[in-house]
């Protein structure tokens, strides 16, 4: 099993639920499975560049325009894409640690998405839709929040976009686990919220190896 981690989180992990929820489900992964293999990248230690016209051009520009083909500048602001797209494709199995901020994904997370998840690096498009390029069979989600927030809250503006976004590169399986109501000085009982996602994580790794040991 290939599993590709991406963390958005710049907080050491003593200070981010998020990466413990990570600790917590790979620790059980690897018990489960002692032959996965898990690729880590650390957004902040290999950053993506911001999407811009020419890395636009290059990955959008041959879906619309018949006969375009990029430019070296183009190729070029599409290099950081490409080089993560080759791992991604590679993986069965694609985590995102992540906190919520101002109730989305960080910004950070979002150009790594928009570099990644493009036409010619992780699937195809055309006229009739798309094809995937990869073999990513789930989409891990491990996220922490502040506030609490109830199922379908329209606050959560994170599930929706990597929800949406996945779902165009043909991944709709999704499973998540949160830790809410992480704000200490609101809520007293951060704690025990993050022990509940911390069960639902390993939980997740748990599943993740019996769904993938019956494909």
């Amino acid at each position: 099993m290939n599993v590709l981690h991406i963390c958005a989180d710049p907080k050491p992990t003593e200070e981010s639920a998020a990466k413990q929820l990570a600790v917590g489900f790979f620790r059980t992964l690897a018990e489960r499975n002692p032959d996965v293999e898990i690729t880590n990248v650390d957004l902040y230690e290999n950053p993506p560049p911001f999407l811009d016209y020419q890395a636009i051009r290059g990955f959008w520009f041959p879906v619309f325009i018949d006969g375009h083909k990029p430019t070296d500048d183009e190729q070029l602001a599409g290099a950081y894409g490409i080089e993560q797209g080759e791992i991604f494709n590679q993986s069965d199995v694609v985590v995102l640690t992540t906190p919520m901020w101002n109730y989305s994904v960080p910004g950070i997370l979002k150009s790594w998405m928009d570099q990644v998840l493009s036409p010619s690096v992780t699937f195809n498009m055309d006229k009739n839709g798309t094809t995937p390029l990869h073999k990513v069979k789930k989409l891990i989600l491990l996220v922490s929040s502040d506030d609490v927030l109830s199922q379908d809250d329209e606050r959560d503006a994170l599930t929706p976009v990597i929800t949406h976004a996945f779902a165009l590169a043909g991944i709709r399986d999704l499973s998540i686990a949160w830790a809410d109501g992480q704000y200490t000085f609101r809520y007293t009982d951060a704690e025990s919220r993050k022990q509940v996602a911390l069960d639902a994580a390993e939980e997740l790794a748990e599943e993740v190896t019996e769904e993938l040991s019956a494909s």
